[in-house]
C-alpha cells in the first residue's frame, strides 16, 4: 500500500506536491471513484487482466491509465500494437517471431478486425465514414495527427449506439491503423471523444475510448467495459 499522491507522483513523473494539487482539484479518479484525500492509501498495482494466452500470443484487457510499454515490462513479451495510456481494451503482445511477421503482414493487407467504443460530444444519428489522410506531426508534448491531403491513407467507420442527452457511445471500426486514428477522425466531424481535450474533446475523468473487439487470423476476442466507461455526473451538459 502507498499514498495516493506518491503512486500518482510516480505515475506521472511529477513533483509531490503536483499530486497532491492534481487530487485536491478533484481530476484524480481510480476504480471509477474520485479521489478525494491525497494521503489515502491505495494498492500500488493492479494486474491488468488476461483475456486469453497460447504458444503464440498474450492478449489483456488493459485498463486506463496504464502504459502498452509498462504491460510490455511486466510481461516480458514484445508488444503486437499499442493502446494510448487512456485507451482501455484489448492488447495484443506475441511469444514468437515467425507468428509476429505473419501478424504484421495481416495488419499491412488490412486482414484485421479492431473495434473500438468511444462517448463523444454531440449526436450521431446515422453511419458515418471517415476517409481522411492523416499526417503525424511531433513536438515535444508528444505526437498528434492532423487532417493532410499529402498524409497516410485513414479510413473509420462510424456507427452509433445509443445517446445520453448530448453525448453519443458510438462503435468505431478502423481499417487502417494510423496515429489517434480515432481521435482525429471524430474530432473531425465535431464529434470529439469526451475527455480527449488534446482533439478539442470535453473535459473528463480520461479519454473515453475503450479498444472492445479484435480479430486476426482465427483469433477472435471481446474485452469487457471496464467500470469507468460510463457516462455520469461529471459530463453534465
Amino acid at each position: 500500500m502507498e499514498k495516493a499522491y506518491k503512486l500518482l507522483a510516480k505515475q506521472e513523473h511529477i513533483s509531490a506536491n503536483e499530486a497532491k494539487r492534481l487530487i485536491d482539484s478533484g481530476k484524480v479518479f481510480a476504480y471509477d471513484k474520485k479521489i478525494k484525500i491525497a494521503r489515502a492509501m491505495m494498492k500500488e498495482n493492479t494486474k491488468p487482466q488476461k483475456i486469453f494466452e497460447d504458444n503464440n500470443i498474450i492478449v489483456i484487457n488493459k485498463p486506463p491509465y496504464i502504459t502498452s510499454e509498462e504491460i510490455e515490462k511486466t510481461y516480458k513479451t514484445p508488444l503486437l500494437h499499442r493502446l494510448d495510456k487512456d485507451t482501455s481494451g484489448i492488447l495484443v503482445l506475441v511469444k514468437n517471431k515467425n507468428f509476429q511477421k505473419k501478424a504484421i503482414n495481416e495488419f499491412k493487407n488490412k486482414n484485421v478486425y479492431k473495434e473500438y467504443l468511444a462517448w463523444v460530444s454531440g449526436i450521431v444519428s446515422e453511419p458515418i465514414i471517415v476517409d481522411m489522410p492523416l499526417k503525424v506531426i511531433k513536438t515535444k508534448s508528444g505526437a498528434y495527427s492532423k487532417i493532410d491531403k499529402y498524409g497516410d491513407e485513414a479510413i473509420t467507420e462510424i456507427e452509433p449506439v445509443k445517446a445520453f442527452r448530448s453525448k453519443s457511445e458510438v462503435k468505431a471500426i478502423i481499417h487502417t491503423g494510423r496515429t489517434h486514428q480515432i481521435r482525429a477522425h471524430l474530432s473531425y466531424i465535431n464529434h470529439p471523444i469526451l475527455g480527449d481535450e488534446k482533439y478539442g474533446g470535453r473535459p473528463a475523468k480520461r479519454v473515453m475510448l475503450h479498444h472492445h473487439k479484435f480479430r486476426i487470423f482465427d483469433y477472435e476476442f471481446t474485452a469487457d467495459i471496464p467500470k469507468d466507461f460510463t457516462i455520469m455526473e461529471e459530463y453534465n451538459d
